[in-house]
């Protein structure tokens, strides 16, 4: 029987958000057992509190691009799904996230930063069992060119299917059963990517504000602009990773199947909401 975990001490990673550009620094805390994960906005009047396994998916409303969000109104938790992610790889149940800004550090543009930050920390075992979401039927989504379901299964396997016009992307699938070690090894250091014509367009929408050649592969025709890839298909590398994130939404470690074609933030959270329905 596996255990739930939680970080053996405070840590605090900060940096600048990815799209809005805005230092911000965010703290990592212990948390009891069974209480899930828990941001705090602690630079807001009372402090208050997003709890994971209370968020209401149907009055959401992210209006956001490009990454996820949670809350409404001021009380919004920006690009949440790589530090989430890591949370998800490394099997981190119970948390205090504090964060005193709207986005969550960007780092690299990828989860490098968060696991290693975490891993240097520690991580402890706790005196409760952990609580898994297991399947009795597929629960799947779809919209005008993308598809996303999960089915039941005894482990979590992701199968990805990327697909861009642009000959640069072009179609990238990857299919893996995930662990601690391979999501470490292999996922989490897949950085954020763009094509080159949209990030212009991406700035006049407010968007990438933080942004650069480091933290965000950048695609021109030819490859990264001013950059190496660390995978020969690190983009869906990357696409997996955001996909994790998201669907550690649902509150609890996913004993799955997922099967996802040109999915995004929107139709992965889609997914989360139909899950934590089907519970």
């Amino acid at each position: 029987m596996k255990s739930q975990r939680t970080i053996k001490g405070a840590l605090t990673i900060d940096g600048t958000g990815l799209q809005t550009g805005a230092r911000t620094a965010l703290t990592l805390k212990p948390s009891p057992p069974s209480t899930g994960i828990n941001f705090i906005r602690v630079d807001m009047p009372n402090k208050p509190l997003v709890s994971v396994r209370s968020l209401d998916f149907g009055n959401r409303g992210t209006g956001f691009e490009r990454r996820t969000t949670l809350g409404v109104g001021p009380l919004q938790i920006q690009t949440t799904e790589h530090l989430m992610a890591a949370l998800s790889g490394l099997s981190i149940d119970n948390i205090i996230v504090e964060l005193d800004g709207a986005e969550l550090p960007g780092l690299d543009g990828s989860a490098k930063g968060f696991v290693e930050a975490i891993k240097r920390c520690g991580i402890t075992e706790q005196d409760a069992p952990r609580k898994f979401l297991e399947l009795k039927e597929a629960v799947w989504c779809e919209g005008k060119d993308n598809f996303i379901a999960a089915f039941p299964g005894e482990n979590f396997r992701v199968s990805y299917t990327m697909s861009y016009k642009a000959a640069i992307l072009g179609t990238q699938l990857l299919d893996i059963v995930l662990n601690e070690k391979n999501f470490e090894n292999e996922i989490a250091p897949a950085r954020t990517f763009c094509l080159e014509e949209e990030a212009l367009q991406l700035l006049a929408m407010g968007l990438g504000k933080g942004a650069n050649y480091e933290n965000t592969l950048v695609m021109g025709k030819s490859g990264p602009v001013n950059n190496t890839l660390r995978f020969p298909d690190e983009p869906v590398r990357h696409k997996v990773l955001d996909l994790i994130g998201d669907l550690y939404l649902a509150g609890m470690p996913l004993k799955a199947h997922v099967v996802a074609i040109k999915s995004g933030h929107a139709l992965n959270l889609e997914l989360v909401k139909r899950l934590k329905n089907s519970c």
